[in-house]
């Protein structure tokens, strides 16, 4: 193996391993972006699984006065995680007009959630499920007018 011992042979060297370096940081940087593009597909979906385990929660905490499990799920309704931005845009693109009222159905939730919430602390059974009504009458609006095509469109299902 011959030695490198000119300037200009070390010059080279470190040309070649930052080459290597960028390359390998090139090459995990395209790994991440098409992992999290995959994910980025399934991320509304899994919110609104999340939702509807957190709603169950809420139904079982009325059925059995469990004031405090509905005080601490109200907020995970109420300040749900939203998708990341590239999704938001695809459906920004795709709802085009309706947006807003997408975005109305969802700030109907997050009201109603946060009374729901308030409601709990206060130990106020009727005033629990008159909120609760209120975040399931949002819920079902929303998915009556957007359900269908939401599914058909990002998930090719009916």
């Amino acid at each position: 193996m011959k030695k490198i011992t000119s300037g200009g042979g070390k010059m080279k060297t470190k040309q070649v391993l930052k080459s290597i370096l960028v390359g390998g940081m090139l090459f995990v940087a395209a790994a991440d972006a098409a992992a999290g593009e995959v994910s980025n597909d399934l991320a509304l979906r899994k919110i609104m699984k999340d939702l509807g385990s957190n709603m169950q929660t809420v139904t079982g905490g009325i059925s059995m006065e469990d004031w405090p499990l509905i005080e601490k799920t109200a907020p995970l309704i109420a300040d749900h995680p939203q998708p990341p931005i590239s999704e938001k845009l695809r459906i920004m693109a795709f709802i085009g007009t309706d947006m807003g009222k997408f975005k109305g159905y969802d700030g109907e939730v997050h009201k109603a959630a946060q009374t729901l919430g308030e409601a709990a602390k206060a130990k106020d059974g009727t005033a629990v499920i008159a909120a609760f009504q209120t975040v399931q009458t949002a819920c079902h609006n929303c998915h009556k007018e957007f359900r269908q095509q939401f599914l058909q469109h990002f998930y090719g299902t009916r």
